[in-house]
């Protein structure tokens, strides 16, 4: 008997292909206060630690990790630190520390922020590529940055990463960036005026120690920009043009509890007598960053990556604001052809988080991802992301200087191939 349908179909593999990929992952302790896991973690991988921290060296975070250090017998030194992002001089002054010091047997345990976390993996990874070399020409300064620059993408020598940095233990500390899973470090320098990653499947740290209730203490803008960092590099990573299966399964999962959760987090921002749902939502956002550096660590990123990083450079503009002010203008570019991602994503979060003030608009591709557009908008302004480019200090006439510098690792995964002239006429009409 003959069946239309079946001669139509015949040609057409019922199971479509996956390509080859490799997925990089930490080993991941996750939970409300498993912080106390932190020297056990530890153990596994040395037998002392060198302590990297943000801001406060004495932080409830930072004295969380000590003491679980005394408990497992680990002795441990503090060796460097950091403010904001790292720069090339936070990388050179811990490498200057580390150069006095015994390697043989170190964990390097990163406590703080995502910046926190870069340095703690940039320190791990020079101490056994080129530390031995600077120490050789006496250690200076500039014997041990040109050890950094040189393995930094861009810049320097673009000497590779070839052996097993010290282990790296990171506790974050803060629900955005997701460094705790990453394989790159990224380091600015504001004197020669850069933003590079020292990136190598290498780097990514051994084990992630993922506590939620160390981000009570974060105040609502650092909440705020994390959070959307974390959501702009969920929603990159799904849609770029390197995208793969385990990454855009984990972006599925992670997404429509990070949009669901930010709003709660950063009102609740300093509440160190949270309610269940406040809680819940912090697990879900600490979940979320954790995830969304699994996701562009083994699958790319793209537009308000690639722009985000100059714009730091040009501006001082804080990375997680940039990314989360820049997260609309990459969507909208990039709805041309990915509009069924974009849908995709909307009828996910819809499930979750309904719109309130209007029908579903998700019958077709093109309402559903001009929905999802809409409502990351609605997001970054109900955070108190900024929106336009001047409102961070950008000047008209470096639009195009902001344009040509927007390239690297992260343009190359954005699905819509802009020319610089191009890019900077799409910047323009974010400017005013």
């Amino acid at each position: 008997m003959n069946d239309p349908a079946a001669a139509r179909h015949r040609d057409v593999p019922l199971v479509e292909a996956v390509e080859a990929y490799d997925f990089a992952s930490p080993s991941i302790l996750f939970g409300p206060g498993r912080v106390i896991e932190t020297g056990e973690a530890a153990t596994r991988f040395g037998r002392k630690a060198w302590l990297v921290t943000g801001r406060r060296v004495d932080s409830p975070a930072a004295r969380a990790v000590r003491a679980s250090l005394v408990g497992v017998g680990m002795p441990c030194e503090w060796i460097a630190g950091t403010a904001v992002e790292p720069t090339v001089a936070d990388v050179v002054r811990g490498l200057a520390k580390a150069a006095k010091l015994d390697s043989e047997g170190v964990v390097v345990i990163g406590v703080g922020g995502g910046g926190a976390i870069d340095l703690a993996k940039a320190i791990a990874a020079i101490v056994t590529n080129g530390l031995e070399g600077a120490i050789l020409a006496g250690a200076t300064d500039e014997a041990i940055e040109a050890c950094l620059v040189d393995r930094l993408e861009g810049v320097g020598r673009g000497m590779p990463i070839t052996r097993q940095p010290l282990p790296v233990v990171a506790v974050p500390t803060t629900a955005g960036t997701g460094s705790e899973a990453t394989r790159n470090a990224v380091i600015s320098c504001p004197v020669r005026r850069f933003k590079k990653s020292l990136r190598s499947p290498l780097i990514v740290p051994r084990a992630a120690v993922v506590d939620p209730r160390l981000t009570a203490t974060c105040p609502p803008g650092v909440a705020a920009a994390s959070g959307l960092d974390c959501i702009a590099q969920l929603v990159e990573a799904y849609v770029t043009r390197l995208h793969r299966p385990i990454p855009r399964a984990i972006v599925e999962a992670a997404l429509p509890r990070a949009i669901a959760s930010l709003p709660v987090v950063v009102r609740a921002a300093g509440d160190e007598h949270p309610t269940p749902e406040v809680e819940a939502a912090r697990a879900a956002m600490s979940h979320a960053a954790t995830c969304s550096g699994l996701a562009l660590a083994n699958a790319g990123l793209g537009l308000a990556h690639g722009v985000a990083a100059p714009l730091g450079i040009e501006c001082g503009t804080p990375h997680g604001v940039a990314c989360g002010m820049l997260l609309p203008l990459a969507i909208r570019i990039n709805v041309r052809s990915r509009a069924g991602d974009f849908a995709t994503l909307e009828r996910l979060v819809e499930a979750v988080v309904p719109a309130i003030d209007r029908p579903s608009r998700s019958s077709d591709d093109a309402s559903a991802a001009a929905a999802f557009l809409e409502r990351i908008e609605r997001l970054r302004d109900a955070v108190g992301i900024p929106k336009t480019l001047s409102s961070v200090g950008l000047a008209r006439d470096r639009i195009e200087w902001l344009a040509s510098n927007s390239g690297g690792a992260s343009m190359r995964g954005n699905p819509v191939e802009l020319s610089p002239e191009q890019l900077a006429a799409e910047l323009a009409r974010m400017h005013a």
